[in-house]
């Protein structure tokens, strides 16, 4: 049987006395983040928070087996944040979607989570309603008109299930018993109730397709009223992206077991905890790239110049070379090898010991 199949479905338990020390720790680690990120000033808060979404975006994605492109969110993130951002690029609609799903989320973290609101968010995940080459139900609940809803994997013929959902005729007082108690105040830790939201809501998993994102998104929504800002400067999808493999085995085995999800919380605060100390990387990060522009903010760039140099303090893929500058500047090769011999020159790039038509270039040290 599934938890959902069980009589006191949704009454959750769970051992407080083996949660006390991961909850003081979890708790713990979020404030020395938080009182980090508060010193920083508003400026370079929001570049943490740019980052952060940034990784959040495309972590939770690839946990689908998506690969989103990191310019594009960034872009996306950037335009609806109104930051003053170099070098942002078109975004397409699917890419905005996401963005707009896990803005809303965390920038309107105090609104009521409703219906209409859910129905928004899978919406924008799927702006063809399709997911692949299969029409989906968009903006409403699915109804299992071609069975049930199962998660599974394998060839055709010899799938693995390893999750069935409640019945489509189940949804509408499934979801409203679930919206009662995330909007209501409730006595349980704003962390653990975290957990508990995301493993409520995927188990229920209203939707067609999604549900997984969602799910991760309104973990994202009850953190945020946890902490009371809308900025964010740790990404729970990067360290579950990290730890995938146990993330399915996880949910799986407690959707298979009982209303004790006394491990499914050990799990998800322990990986909390990893994601918030993981992000003093990116406050190192951040004050990197601020440490840079403040050594040369009396040096003369040009627009491409900052562009390129932007991308290699946020984290560039790869090795620089002359055909990609040209590439991200849509410039000629000559232009960006000037571009480049320019930067040589000043110390502020070096050029790697490889040579021939292998030559590439790397920030010198700041």
């Amino acid at each position: 049987m599934y938890i959902w199949e069980l009589g006191e479905w949704p009454h959750f338990q769970w051992n407080d006395s083996r949660l006390v020390e991961l909850i003081a720790r979890a708790r713990y680690e979020q404030g020395v983040l938080l009182g980090r990120m508060k010193g920083l000033g508003f400026q370079l808060r929001e570049e943490a928070s740019l980052k952060t979404l940034t990784e959040d975006v495309l972590r939770t994605s690839e946990i689908e087996g998506e690969k989103l492109d990191p310019a594009q969110v960034r872009s996306s993130i950037a335009r609806r944040l109104g930051l003053n951002v170099a070098g942002l690029v078109p975004a397409d609609r699917h890419v905005d979607g996401v963005v707009e799903m896990m803005l809303d989320a965390t920038r309107s973290f105090a609104r009521p989570l409703t219906k209409e609101r859910l129905f928004g968010w899978q919406a924008s995940l799927f702006p063809t309603a399709r997911s692949g080459m299969r029409r989906i139900i968009v903006g409403a609940w699915r109804d299992d008109r071609t069975g049930p809803m199962e998660v599974v994997s394998g060839p055709i013929g010899k799938e693995k299930i390893y999750f069935t959902a409640p019945p489509a005729d189940r949804l509408d007082a499934e979801v409203a018993a679930f919206l009662d108690w995330f909007n209501s105040s409730r006595k349980v830790d704003p962390v653990l109730g975290a957990g508990l939201a995301h493993l409520w809501f995927v188990t229920i998993h209203p939707f067609d397709d999604g549900n997984g994102r969602i799910a991760r998104a309104v973990a994202d929504m009850a953190l945020a009223r946890s902490e009371d800002t809308h900025q964010r400067f740790y990404s729970m999808s990067s360290q579950i992206r990290q730890e995938r493999n146990a993330y399915y085995d996880i949910l799986e085995r407690t959707q298979k077991g009982s209303l004790d999800i006394t491990d499914w919380l050990e799990w998800f605060l322990a990986c909390f905890t990893l994601a918030t100390t993981n992000a003093r990387e990116t406050l190192r990060s951040v004050l990197h790239k601020a440490h840079f522009w403040e050594k040369y903010r009396a040096q003369p760039f040009n627009e491409r110049q900052v562009k390129v140099l932007n991308t290699l303090l946020d984290g560039f893929e790869g090795k620089l070379t002359t055909s990609k500058w040209a590439a991200l500047n849509r410039c000629s090769q000559d232009t960006a090898y000037r571009d480049i011999l320019d930067l040589v020159d000043r110390g502020i790039l070096k050029k790697d010991p490889s040579r021939g038509r292998s030559t590439s270039y790397s920030l010198a040290q700041v």
